[in-house]
């Protein structure tokens, strides 16, 4: 007999056991977090909300930008204030990729339409230090523990590739650490990794194993800081411990694992995958492995489960048709090689767009049990760069949300798409349209963005109390009225759901003979009622079209 069903009898013998039988039993079957099912909330440091007017300035960034181009206040407290007043639990989210939080150039770029400065996180001059308009390690250290207290996951955004463009308050780094030019002509794999993406954007020489010093715009930094010493230090017994030779990519690995070991947080997102060498990934993911487990060595009060640190990459145009293999023209490339656990899949809005539910839904879920089996895919509709997104006029925000929320797969909601925030702001030049700040008062006070918002909620939670959602295993049940079941199991815990989509609003007889037993009492989660299976079906009278099916916990 295993120790549960020792403790268990036990405690039938003993009348005073009755709590520890039911806290073992709730235990048991206590529902899990599963990266390949969750709901991901994706969202721009600087676009979400302003927690403290007081970093909103710094280093002089005064200079007029293009519109949406420079910093809009958005910071670190912010997130973290909404974390604490439940706007990510009431949405289902139970994890969140932040754009970067390292300290970006201080001066600016002009392309044409007015400075633009780094406010997305994208253009590194720091890995070691939190970018001040964003805030300070303490806000942090208070976000990741606000998080982790409602079971929110943090995902930082990681970036190897390049450091951020050169400006009169920037110099470019030496030589030995980076490339500037050729520029990338992406028609095989050296012309997509050993080049720069894009004029005045120095590229990391990622490929080299040649020891170099530390670039002199730092030491200088950190001098005037007063941590030089302490940092010098650090990376002393960093290449001692690992035996990596001092070249410029494991310089960046150190100091982007400190986010983990110091901070605990569960995961990053790796930008500009495919513009690195596929080893780089691997060296990447070994050391983020081990910042891991010294974290939750020395934080045991902190461990949230014994979930891995999750890896999800940025292979851009990898769609989940193809596999473990993104193709470059003369070489294919498997990412999920003992490196990532999941790859951003910039397939599926054109899938969700082209196909009906059935179609999309099973077509996902064979994928993720055979092919990617193991592995994860995340998918989106709209994004921070990603010019032709699902519904860029934003007229089909309830299909939107059901076909994201209810696909095979982890889902990324970008911030706004819940309250369907404009994508299409007049004046901004290329990517900006689609960065606009948080549109907070539509959810206050327009009615529409209401409804959409709560259309998100409902999906979003049933996703979360239900790995089955993203993680499961999907079958049809019936064509018309449209009704499938999703099954998910992992050790102890068993996970059977049913869904009914585009049904006629009113009453609807569902056959969930298949899934469920007679007698017993389901909820459905989309109107709120309890239902009792009767001869194998479930007469339902709602209002909605959307039939949310999950077993009564009363």
């Amino acid at each position: 007999m295993n120790q549960i069903t020792l403790i268990l009898i036990a405690c039938l013998l003993l009348s005073n056991c009755k709590g520890e039988e039911s806290n073992i039993l709730k235990e048991k079957t206590k529902t899990p977090f599963v990266w390949e099912a969750a709901n991901l909330y994706f969202l721009l440091t600087d676009r979400f909300n302003n927690g403290d007017t007081s970093n909103d300035i710094n280093f002089e960034r005064t200079a007029e930008t293009g519109k949406l181009r420079g910093f809009e206040g958005g910071d670190i407290k912010g997130i973290t204030q909404k974390i604490k007043e439940g706007y990510f639990t009431n949405l289902g989210i139970n994890a969140i990729w932040m754009t970067p939080i390292v300290e970006q150039i201080h001066g600016s770029t002009d392309e044409g339409t007015g400075a633009s400065y780094g406010f997305h996180g994208y253009w590194t001059k720091d890995w070691t230090a939190i970018e001040p308009n964003f805030g300070t390690k303490e806000d942090l250290h208070q976000l990741i523990a606000a998080a982790h207290e409602k079971g929110i996951r943090i995902l930082l955004d990681a970036v190897i590739n390049h450091t951020g463009p050169v400006t009169d308050k920037d110099p470019v780094w030496p030589s030995d650490w980076v490339r500037t030019g050729p520029p990338c002509t992406y028609d095989t794999y050296e012309n997509t990794t050993a080049c720069t993406l894009v004029k005045n954007l120095p590229d990391i020489k990622t490929e080299s194993n040649d020891a170099v010093d530390l670039p002199p715009q730092l030491v200088e930094k950190w001098k005037a800081e007063g941590r030089y010493e302490q940092e010098l230090a650090e990376l002393d017994a960093f290449f001692t411990r690992t035996g990596h030779p001092r070249a410029p990519r494991f310089y960046i690995m150190k100091w982007l694992t400190d986010y983990i070991s110091e901070f605990g947080i569960d995961g990053y997102r790796v930008d500009t995958v495919k513009h690195t060498e596929a080893f780089v990934w691997q060296e990447f993911k070994k050391e983020c492995d081990f910042a891991f487990a010294e974290f939750k060595k020395n934080n045991p009060d902190k461990v949230l489960d014994n979930n891995t640190f999750y890896l999800v990459g940025e292979v851009y145009n990898y769609g989940i048709s193809t596999g473990k293999y993104f193709d470059f023209g003369d070489k294919k490339v498997n990412y999920f090689d003992d490196a990532f656990r999941s790859l951003i899949n910039f397939q599926f809005k054109w899938n969700a767009a082209q196909q009906d539910y059935e179609t999309l839904f099973s077509t996902y879920s064979n994928y993720l049990h055979t092919d990617l089996k193991g592995f994860g895919t995340l998918n989106y509709l709209t994004s921070h760069d990603d010019g032709d997104p699902f519904d860029k006029n934003r007229s089909k925000p309830f299909e939107a949300g059901t076909k994201l929320l209810l696909a095979p797969g982890t889902s990324q909601v970008y911030y706004g798409d819940e309250s369907a925030r404009s994508l299409i702001i007049e004046g901004t030049q290329g990517d900006a349209t689609l960065r606009s700040f948080m549109n907070w008062n539509d959810i206050k006070e327009n009615p529409e963005t209401k409804a959409i918002l709560t259309h998100y909620q409902k999906l979003g939670q049933f996703r979360a109390n239900h790995p089955a959602v993203g993680a499961g295993t999907h079958q049809m049940i019936s064509k018309n009225p449209y009704v499938f079941s999703r099954n998910f199991s992992k050790n102890n815990f068993k996970d059977l759901i049913v869904i009914g989509l585009d049904l006629p609003k009113g009453e609807n007889v569902l056959d969930v003979s298949n899934v469920f037993k007679n007698g017993d009492t389901l909820h459905d989660a989309y109107s709120n009622q309890e239902i009792k299976v009767q001869n194998g079906k479930v007469k339902i009278h709602s209002n909605f079209s959307i039939v949310l099916l999950e077993k009564s916990t009363e």
